[in-house]
Parts: structure tokens; C-alpha cells; sequence
């Protein structure tokens, strides 16, 4: 987790009424949302509030009609279109809560919505848009892709387009939010967290508070490998990001737009950025408090909450935390479980290492005493030694670090991978056997090299990363697991002569995925490498 203080920021003159964060306090009170939206409840989270020591508030935007917020500025944007515009109809792209948004808007105003949407948007969404009576158009691997062709069909078709977040009446909308805070609040809250992709959501909600309210900090909340508004924010301009995690798809922007930039460097107080496992255990921390699923950019700000009161030690204060989402696929709610009691401190990962003699696994075992264990793989390594993966739950972060060193203590190597991403993604799930010592080098074949990638989840991607690679190259383990999300992740192990190293390093380069290179991996070494590579690092 990181936070970013950032300092205030005056723009310079000439600037226009739609940079200006106090021109949106009449922006917002005029805004029409309430035709589609409900005014969300603030709902207080005691099991939350009580563990953190601080009042924490829910704002409940995953009770909206589409179960996210974005049908607020939506509708308040084709509202606000002349007549002839919207007889013309309207155009979108979205991989699925601003698709709901508009096409809800558009069956309530009665006029026609095409909705551009990535190939890769689960089935879930584009059956929920259609539903609406959109029609939907499937290209590309990204939500830039599939904007580009919005656009192209603008141009072509004469459709008005509906920008998901860079727009003032899309922004004015999403400001009704801070309009109903003011009024549920009974006092003004200490801080308040909102979910960042595009800016849209924070730039709204932000202006409008801090012209009504400016003691209270606004602070904005995106995950690590999504973080374009935190990095243009530090840099004082728009930063366009290479790549963007998928997993919390709904803030999945590689650029934050033009206006919500300006009003953020006037209005946000601070940006805190979270990983996939803290926003995995916020899901299930709003889970606790209100029996609802959030997906995981709905869950971003209650995360940003969490982590921040950690880092600056916050105690008796009013947290508000906007939860906006939940469309939540059903299967990956098993990776969700999964992170969450890692995120937590609730399960260990261990590789341990015990002597091949009587009695040596029965004594291991004693140590885990009552605890229950989700994993437990053993693995022979050679006559002398065995090797064992286990995940054993713990009761927090001492009772984990006694554990590790009651093992160390009764004679047996000990390393923690709870930390390890090829652990948690893949080595628990796998089973196998081992390449002989030097049969690569023997066979011509080369040195087994391990790498992870993440490839868009969409049909023929595998079959693209399996014909792509040189005939030559051998693969010797592969692995593959379908977390519902819009990624898929692969680990890859192939032997490669040293002679076609160069090839190997181009094919990577042009592969155009996410990859990560294990074959140092201290767990892949133990469990998966070559047997003469397989000797205790820990």
C-alpha cells in the first residue's frame, strides 16, 4: 500500500466553467438521475468499524438499479441531448457498468444504444446490456480498442457518444452522490474514499464536497497495477500507463481523462493505492457487515479506507467509504477466497523441507497441531529428503512467525511463500513429476526456463500463445487456471538451446502479454525444477 499527499493546485486563468470544481455545485443540483437512480443509502459497517477503531460508513451505490453508480451520469448526459440527437440514438464503450448505465438510460428515454464492448467482457455483462435492449457490438482485447471503434461508428453512423467519464454532465452526475452525503451526513464525515478509474466518480463527488464541506479530505483509491491517476497526479500531467491489471476490471484505464485530471489536482487530498489481496479481503470485510458481494473496483474504496488508517494510525474518526459496484461473476469469487486469507494474515504458505527417514513426517505434523490445513502436497526430492508444500491457517501474523520458527526449532527448513504470487496462483495447484538432472543440456533441448503470463481471457488466446511458440522449444510443464476474471494466467515451462536464446527473448517482446520470469523461483526450484536444482534455498 502507498499514499501520496498531494499539494494544492491552482489552474491557471482562462481555464473554462468545466474546470472550475465550484461551477459543479449548480451542475450537480440540477443534475437529472433520479428518473433511473435511487439516492443510496449511508449505512453504517460495525464489525468493520469496530475492528478498526473508527466510525465506518457505507455508501451503497452497489443497490442501484444496474448495481453500480454509473447510470447516474449516463442518463444525466442523454438527458441533457436535443431531441434530434437522441432520435439519431447514442454510442458507448464499456466493458459493463457504464454499458448498463447508458442502456438503461436509453430504454428510459426511449432511444436507440449501441454499446461497444472488448471481446474478453465476461458473459454476464453483455447479456445484462442486451437485456436492456441495446445492441452490442464485441471488438477488441481492451476497453481501448473497443473505444476506438465507438468512435469510428460516431463518426460513421452519426450516433452521439457517451463518454464514460471525461464528459461535465457525466461528472455532474456522479456528483448526486456527495449531494446525498451532505444530506444523510448528520455531521461532516473526517474522510471520504471513492473508487478511481477514469476520474469521472472522484472528480464529481470531490468538487461538489469540497465546495460545501472543504474541511473534509477527499482521497481517491486505485490498485497498484491501475494507478494512472496517482502517477499523474505526482507528476503534475496525464500519464498513460503501458498495461493495466485486470482484476479490478471496472477501473482498468490506462489514462485518466483530460477534465477529471484538472478537478482532481484541485480537490484530492491524497491517493492511496492497494493490491489484489487487500481488495480481495475488503470484498469479504463488506460481505460480513451487509451480506452483499461486491465486485472488486466496488470494494477499491473500502481497501483505500483499510490501508489508510493503518498507515497514518487513525482512531475515533467518521470514514465514509463509497462501495460502487457489484457485478461480481460468480466463479471468480473462488480466486477471491482464495487471496483473502492470505490478505489477512489468516493462512501461511509454507515449503518445508524433512529428512527421507521414519518418523520425520509424523514429527512435522505434530508442529501444525490443531490448525486446520488447506494444502498439504508432499514431494520426494531424493533418497535423502523430502520436500512439503502446505497452507495452514493461522490466527494472525504472530501466530504465523511462531509457527515458522517452532519448525525451524525442531530441525526442519523452513521459507514462507505466502508472499509468493507462482505459490498462490499456481504451484498449490499443481502436481507433477521432475526433469532429470542435465537432461535438457544432454538432449540438446536447453535449461528448463519457467515464466508466468496473463493474457486477455478471450476465445483463441491460448491457442495464439501455444502456436506462437518455435517448434523447437519443448514445453515441459504448463499450467493453466480460469479465475472468472478477464484475464486468464498461464505458468509456462519450456527448454530452449542456448543458441536460441535471442529467439526466445524476441518471441517474448512480441507476445504483446504480461510475463514474469520464475525460473529463480525459490518454490518452482523446490517443488517443479530440475532434481539437480531442487536443493534447499531457504
Amino acid at each position: 500500500m502507498s499514499q501520496n499527499p498531494l499539494p494544492p493546485t491552482r489552474l491557471s486563468q482562462g481555464d473554462s466553467a468545466d474546470r472550475d470544481p465550484a461551477a459543479y455545485v449548480q451542475r450537480v443540483l440540477r443534475a437529472r438521475v433520479y428518473d433511473v437512480a435511487i439516492e443510496s443509502p449511508l449505512e453504517p459497517a460495525p464489525n468493520l468499524s469496530k475492528r478498526l477503531d473508527n466510525q465506518v460508513w457505507l455508501k451503497r451505490e452497489d443497490l442501484q438499479p444496474v448495481f453500480s453508480f454509473k447510470l447516474r451520469g449516463a442518463f444525466n448526459k442523454m438527458a441533457s441531448l436535443p431531441p434530434a440527437e437522441l432520435a439519431r440514438g447514442v454510442i458507448a464503450a464499456s466493458a459493463g457498468n457504464h454499458a448498463q448505465g447508458v442502456a438503461l438510460a436509453a430504454q428510459t428515454l426511449g432511444c436507440r444504444a449501441v454499446i461497444v464492448m472488448p471481446v474478453t467482457t465476461p458473459e454476464m455483462k453483455v447479456r445484462a446490456v442486451a437485456a436492456r435492449g441495446a445492441e452490442v457490438v464485441l471488438h477488441g482485447d481492451t476497453y481501448d480498442a473497443a473505444y476506438e471503434r465507438a468512435r469510428h461508428l460516431e463518426a460513421e453512423k452519426g450516433y452521439t457518444f457517451i463518454h464514460p467519464f471525461d464528459d461535465p454532465d457525466v461528472i455532474a452526475g456522479q456528483g448526486t452522490i456527495a449531494l446525498e452525503l451532505v444530506r444523510q451526513c448528520s455531521v461532516p464525515p473526517d474522510v471520504v474514499y471513492v473508487a478511481v478509474g477514469g476520474g469521472g466518480l472522484i472528480a464529481g463527488v470531490a468538487s461538489f464536497l469540497k465546495s460545501v464541506w472543504p474541511q473534509v479530505e477527499v482521497i481517491g483509491v486505485e490498485p497498484t497495477d491501475a494507478d494512472a491517476m496517482t502517477r499523474s497526479l505526482a507528476q503534475g500531467q496525464r500519464v498513460r500507463l503501458d498495461q493495466v491489471g485486470l482484476f479490478a476490471d471496472g477501473v482498468a484505464v490506462r489514462e485518466v481523462g483530460e477534465l477529471t485530471f484538472e478537478l482532481a489536482r484541485q480537490t484530492v487530498d491524497a491517493m492511496v493505492t492497494v493490491d489484489t489481496d487487500a481488495i480481495c479481503a475488503a470484498i469479504k470485510d463488506v460481505f460480513g457487515d451487509t451480506r452483499s458481494i461486491l465486485e472488486p473496483a466496488g470494494a477499491l474504496a473500502v481497501a483505500g479506507l483499510k490501508a489508510d488508517v493503518e498507515r497514518r494510525g487513525l482512531h475515533g474518526k467518521q470514514l465514509v467509504a463509497v462501495a460502487c459496484g457489484a457485478n461480481m461473476n460468480f466463479d471468480r469469487l473462488r480466486f477471491v477466497a482464495e487471496r483473502t486469507e492470505i490478505s489477512e494474515d489468516k493462512e501461511a504458505m509454507l515449503a518445508v523441507e524433512i529428512p527421507e527417514e521414519p518418523g520425520s513426517l509424523r514429527r512435522f505434523c505434530t508442529l501444525l497441531g490443531t490448525r486446520n490445513l488447506s494444502e498439504f502436497s508432499y514431494r520426494l526430492a531424493d533418497t535423502r529428503r523430502a520436500h512439503i508444500f502446505v497452507g495452514v491457517q493461522t490466527s494472525g501474523t504472530s501466530d504465523e512467525l511462531e509457527l515458522i520458527h517452532d519448525v525451524r526449532a525442531a530441525g526442519f527448513a523452513c521459507l514462507d511463500l505466502s508472499n509468493d504470487e507462482l505459490a498462490k496462483l499456481h504451484l498449490r495447484h499443481m502436481v507433477g513429476g521432475r526433469l532429470p538432472a542435465g537432461a535438457g543440456e544432454a538432449s540438446g533441448a536447453g535449461r528448463e526456463l519457467l515464466y508466468r503470463f496473463e493474457f486477455p481471457e478471450r476465445p483463441g488466446a491460448l491457442m495464439r500463445f501455444l502456436t506462437s511458440l518455435h517448434p523447437n522449444w519443448n514445453i515441459s510443464i504448463f499450467h493453466y487456471r480460469n479465475h472468472g476474471a478477464d484475464v486468464g494466467r498461464i505458468v509456462v515451462g519450456v527448454q530452449v538451446p542456448e543458441a536460441e536464446m535471442a529467439d526466445w527473448e524476441t518471441f517474448l517482446e512480441g507476445l504483446g502479454y504480461s510475463y514474469v520470469n520464475e525460473s529463480d523461483n525459490p518454490a518452482y526450484r523446490l517443488f517443479l525444477g530440475e532434481v539437480a536444482t531442487a536443493a534447499w534455498v531457504g
